[in-house]
């Protein structure tokens, strides 16, 4: 049988927002407004997580400002992928201590993935005494709550309990931009890929309802939205937590048919669950991009199969084909990892010869990072880092090469973009995005931004296209 999702009750939603309110009335007895900032390190899910942040603190009576210089509320939304991006993280928190001597009153929050991780939690608990509250991607609904706790001093606050997770509906969403936006469609990851420690810290699948989601879209193209894009872990296993015979490919077929101009885009999309009915709805719906992220993580199968990965190469090779002969002109990207424990030099060779059938128009490349707790991170890695740095050498280099021939491939030819923003080079006053998602440098009339144009390619790089006007 399925389960339904669980949903955090509206009550308890609403005790949230009476927090919020009780805040805004304290914050109204300055003498100015309180000012917030909030960090971003990580995924687009972290981008929206981030988003709803903002809107609980605007709601709380801050404003919102781009940097965290004189803030009174730092929030640091944090990412657990890489060990990288953690050193970061600790290295810039601690920074923030100079900032918190100089205003004692000032309130420090870290979330995110990095919070749910238990040694990370107890590190930040004795080593990290500035950091007021802490709290993982599961609880972020109740951030009114833990602030009011925090600014009444009732103590330094940590909500980092194991927790599988629920769906909170009706918290405030402040979107920075007006032409761009996230839309979470579920959470959590059920896939436990060996590596990986998504599933620890952000819990079970669990799918928003799919009429919840479709108002959003119609509010989103109301307000003049052009570029939406849905988010999940796997959104390709949206639905199979609720009742009834909702799939991924019905609802994006149903927001393809919410009126009004926009884009489509989603991510990120596990291989084994990417189906030939979804290539179908892509291919028949002019308001879903032509483009699609396909993590393949490596070339080899007895990798793949050490990743848990549940598929082989061929079948992802098999996948591509279906996927090219539905949509010849696909804007394909992926992610590889270099270097998995016990990977060889004769299997990341695979790598490198699938980069090469395959072709993609662009790569998200990581050498392997050991995350603790997951299974991977116990398994024998005899290859050294000197080795694996030149593997990955080896591997940007040749799409580096690829990238460069499809940009090519583009020269002479007219394509509809979306103009989205200023560009930084004088010579080219303009940035548009294809509708597969590559970026384009044009000059023009600043007026333009957010309209659809006909831009001819007259050029490009490895990275970008440069383009005029038709």
């Amino acid at each position: 049988m399925k389960r339904t999702t669980p949903v955090i009750p509206p009550e308890d939603i609403r005790r949230q927002k009476e927090y919020c309110a009780q805040l805004r009335a304290m914050n109204a007895q300055r003498p100015a407004p309180p000012l917030a900032y909030v960090d971003t390190y990580g995924c687009q899910q972290n981008e929206a997580d981030s988003e709803l942040l903002r809107g609980m603190l605007c709601e709380m009576g801050y404003e919102i400002v781009p940097t965290g210089e004189g803030a009174d509320v730092i929030v640091i939304n944090t990412c657990a992928i890489r060990e990288h991006a953690e050193q970061r993280v600790f290295g810039n928190v601690g920074a923030l201590v100079h900032g918190k001597r100089r205003n004692p009153g000032q309130i420090i929050c870290l979330c995110g993935c990095m919070a749910q991780e238990p040694h990370v939690a107890e590190r930040l608990r004795q080593s990290y005494r500035h950091v007021d509250l802490v709290f993982g991607p599961q609880q972020l609904w109740r951030f009114p709550e833990f602030l009011r706790r925090v600014a009444l001093r009732r103590g330094r606050v940590f909500e980092t309990e194991p927790d599988d997770g629920a769906i909170a509906e009706g918290l405030p969403v402040y979107r920075s931009g007006k032409l761009k936006a996230w839309v979470s469609i579920m959470y959590g990851c059920n896939n436990f890929c060996s590596y990986c420690i998504v599933p620890y810290t952000r819990g079970r699948e669990r799918s928003r309802e799919p009429e919840v989601i479709l108002n959003e879209i119609r509010a989103l193209a109301e307000q003049g939205y052009m570029d939406i894009t849905l988010l999940g872990q796997n959104v390709n296993s949206y639905g199979r937590d609720l009742e009834g015979d909702w799939d991924f490919p019905r609802l994006l077929e149903a927001a393809a048919s919410v009126p009004g101009e926009f884009l489509l885009r989603f991510m990120t999309s596990h291989p084994k669950d990417a189906t030939e009915k979804l290539f179908d709805v892509m291919a028949k719906c002019p308001k879903v991009a032509p483009v699609i992220h396909l993590p393949f993580q490596s070339g080899n199968s007895r990798v793949l199969a050490a990743m848990n990965r549940r598929y082989t190469r061929e079948q992802y090779l098999d996948k591509v084909r279906l996927l090219r002969e539905r949509i010849p002109d696909v804007v394909l990207t992926s992610d590889v990892i270099v270097g998995f424990p016990g990977e060889t030099t004769e299997e990341f060779e695979d790598t490198l010869s699938l980069i090469e059938e395959v072709r993609f128009d662009a790569l998200f490349t990581f050498i392997y990072s050991p995350r603790r707790g997951t299974p991977a991170a116990e398994l024998p890695d005899p290859m050294s880092k000197e080795e694996k740095s030149a593997n990955f050498q080896r591997l940007l280099e040749a799409q580096n090469r690829i990238s460069l021939e499809k940009h090519r491939a583009y020269t002479g030819t007219v394509r509809r973009c979306l103009i989205d923003g200023s560009g930084e080079d004088p010579r080219n006053s303009l940035t548009a995005r294809t509708a597969g998602g590559r970026l384009v440098h044009l000059s023009g009339d600043p007026a333009l931004i957010g309209r659809f144009a006909e831009i001819k390619i007259t050029g490009c790089s490895t990275w970008a296209l440069s383009g005029e006007l038709v």
